[in-house]
């Protein structure tokens, strides 16, 4: 409620402070007028043309790039409803003698569809598009500008830089040039090519509002900020420069209404060609990590560090287990640089440590004891278990028994154990297929399989694979323990 009420400050200030500009714009106008001349009359006419020529013509890369944005319509996998009205008398009357009411059997509801963009990356089919868009299909549906329509496959999803990468089975497709988002600057044209509210291949423009934005639920990415106008259906298009460059893709806005509000963040393309390379080479995002746990340096914690401004990332803790530990990073550290790179905002250290490779070698600059010093530290992996795409959840290879249940797990840490206070050793951390019709949720922590014990996902596979059509799975949730029978395929 804190952050409405200061958002709408915020717009209150922002429209008073329009007002204050365009009435003392009025009286600077009135100030300077001059009796009219032809001479001025010219000259201001002149003026006038010289502005108008200089503004952006965008009909050029809409000619050549806009039949390389498509429209995506996704059919969302079907949910199921209990059915269960709690207001009516009739069926508390049932439930308080332990008897299903009549309203309580499951209903299955109607599945959600929407729509999205993309853009062609590869004349073969391949797509670039937002994570979010497709992550919950059961049907992705593309749709060219010539109105032809291609069933397409999620190759992989990476929901932590909110990228896809689908295909359609097409040859000789239209496709967009690819630009470097590094060399995007504040102030710059920018234009999008999207399908809001449905309305297939929309042209909006603005300008470059901010670089190297880090979003409250993003750490990964350092977003670029326009004032581009973007709303629901233009997720996952592309973001052009005025050379007709893909820069960016669109992917959320900042908004109290659901709407567009002057705010909108797209994904820069470098790290978009990151992702999309490791998605249609191996399915999954390998990403680097050192081990830090960091927060923003403010202008009190600059000035306590003997920073002469708020800069870098400050080290808050430590992993004993981490690659940092083992280097000699300790908490109190602010990092500056990474490989001479300067770090202004703790975010950056993240998205740039996670786009090393695993093993290589970083140099971090770092401010101790009002110093700085050198620190060299080797990158490992970060672990991040992937859930299954959609078309992963009906599995492929009869081998994979995780996919048989449905099931995208990991390791619960240690201090999850404690906080839990359960014996599990497994977190669900997505249910499909099987596991959701059974009604498995995500942060439900797996204790067994039929009356066995299970403490790891080998443990889970065997006994998937052991299984006939049907096993009961132990749950615990809430602190309650409970079996779910999944029906196998």
């Amino acid at each position: 409620m804190s952050g409405q009420r200061s958002a709408r400050r915020a717009g209150i200030l922002f429209f008073a402070g329009v007002f204050a500009a365009t009435y003392l714009s009025g009286s600077s106008i009135r100030a300077i007028a001059r009796p009219y001349s032809r001479h001025s009359a010219a000259a201001d006419a002149q003026a006038c043309s010289a502005q108008l020529i200089a503004l952006p013509n965008f009909t050029g890369i809409v000619a050549k790039y806009g039949a390389a944005v498509v429209k995506l319509k996704v059919v969302e996998r079907e949910q199921t409803g209990d059915g269960t009205d709690g207001d009516q008398p009739f069926n508390r009357f049932f439930r308080r003698f332990g008897i299903p009411a009549p309203d309580d059997t499951p209903q299955n509801l109607p599945p959600e569809r929407g729509t999205g963009s993309g853009f062609i990356v590869s004349s073969d089919g391949y797509i670039l598009t937002n994570a979010h868009v497709v992550a919950d299909a059961d049907q992705v549906t593309v749709e060219l500008v010539d109105r032809r329509e291609f069933p397409a496959k999620v190759i992989g999803i990476d929901d932590r830089t909110d990228i896809a990468v689908i295909k359609i089975a097409a040859h000789g497709l239209p496709v967009v040039k690819f630009g470097d988002s590094n060399k995007l600057e504040v102030g710059q044209w920018v234009v999008a090519i999207g399908s809001p509210f449905d309305f297939e291949n929309s042209v909006t423009a603005g300008i470059v509002s901010a670089l190297g934005r880090t979003l409250p639920s993003d750490t990964y990415v350092p977003f670029i900020q326009t004032d581009v106008p973007v709303n629901p259906g233009n997720s996952g298009g592309p973001l052009f420069d005025v050379k007709g460059e893909v820069v960016g893709i669109n992917s959320q806005i900042f908004s109290q209404t659901g709407g567009f509000m002057g705010l909108s963040f797209a994904i820069p393309i470098d790290v978009a060609l990151n992702v999309e390379t490791q998605l249609v080479r191996t399915g999954h995002v390998v990403r680097g990590r050192i081990g830090v746990v960091i927060q923003e340096v403010s202008a009190q914690l600059a000035d306590s560090f003997g920073l002469d401004r708020p800069r870098g990332a400050l080290v808050a803790s430590v992993p004993s287990d981490g690659p940092a530990a083992r280097a000699g990073v300790k908490p109190g550290d602010v990092i500056l640089a990474v490989n001479g790179d300067q770090i202004e905002r703790d975010g950056e250290l993240s998205s740039r440590i996670s786009n090393m490779r695993p093993g290589s070698q970083v140099r971090l600059t770092v401010w101790r004891s009002r110093r700085p010093i050198e620190i060299s530290v080797r990158v490992a992996e970060l672990d991040q278990p992937q859930p299954p795409t959609a078309q992963q959840a009906e599995p492929e290879h009869p081998a994979d028994h995780a996919t048989r249940l449905g099931l995208s797990v990991r390791a619960l840490t240690p201090q999850e154990q404690r906080e839990a206070q359960t014996q599990g050793s497994l977190i669900v951390e997505q249910a499909v297929g099987p596991a959701a019709s059974a009604g498995v949720l995500p942060g439900d922590i797996i204790l067994g399989v039929d009356d066995e014990a299970v403490h790891s996902v080998a443990e889970l596979k065997s006994a998937a694979k052991a299984a006939g059509k049907s096993l009961a799975l132990l749950i615990q949730r809430d602190g309650e323990q409970q079996f779910f029978a999944l029906q196998l395929p």
